[in-house]
């Protein structure tokens, strides 16, 4: 696919980047390589291949989901402008 220089003006306008008259022709060469090697990619065969997200096997850490109350009562009300009986306290706004 070739990118002419107008249209990399106005790639270069929608994504609000200026860029010099004399850059353009250089700009439209490299946005052409890009489609290029795209359209490369789309040429592969990847049917019956799953997707990836590393290129090496990993299994994340897992921890077991056990619930607790966390322990930080006292840390958390400490920020509280208001805090009574172990709540934050606010002020009432409906009468």
């Amino acid at each position: 696919m070739f990118i002419d220089t107008e249209t990399a003006r106005r790639v270069a306008k929608l994504a609000r980047i200026k860029v010099d008259e004399a850059a353009l022709p250089a700009l439209a060469k490299e946005f052409s390589a890009i489609l290029g090697f795209i359209e490369q990619l789309n040429e592969v065969d990847v049917t019956g291949i799953e997707p990836m997200t590393s290129v090496t096997p990993q299994r994340l850490k897992r921890r077991d989901d056990v619930v607790t109350d966390g322990d930080q009562q006292p840390a958390v009300l400490a920020n509280a402008p208001d805090a009574r009986e172990g709540f934050f306290a606010v002020p009432k706004v409906v009468e």
